[in-house]
């Protein structure tokens, strides 16, 4: 069984930054793809940003490009996502997605609240 954890959320003034954390622990022996995604409130999740197992692929959803940036470490079974010059519209619940060699669902966090006030 694999479990993430998210950390790093709050509260924080537009044009503020935060750094969230998604630690994955339990029988992992490879981890592929690992992604962030958000939910507002009234709206469908979607995408943010996602990055290869080699660290090199990434994607990110044009409304924070230049602003967010993913990143991870192997070692540690950890994705980040760095936050930069945060808008009202970037609040939601942020969840961190991996998927490991076997896996077509992938696997979820449980989200980690995000807030930007004007």
């Amino acid at each position: 069984q694999v479990q993430l954890v998210e950390s790093g959320g709050g509260l924080v003034q537009a044009g503020g930054s935060l750094r969230l954390s998604c630690v994955a622990s339990g029988i992992i022996f490879r981890i592929n793809m690992m992604s962030w995604y958000r939910q507002a409130p009234g709206k469908e999740r979607e995408l943010v940003a996602s990055m290869g197992s080699g660290g090199h692929t990434t994607n990110y959803a044009d409304s924070v490009k230049g602003r967010f940036t993913i990143s991870r470490d192997n070692a540690k079974n950890t994705v980040y996502l760095q936050m930069n010059s945060l808008k009202t519209e970037d609040t939601a619940v942020y969840y961190c997605k991996i998927w490991v060699p076997g896996t077509v669902s992938g696997y979820w966090g449980q989200g980690t609240q995000v807030t930007v006030s004007s």
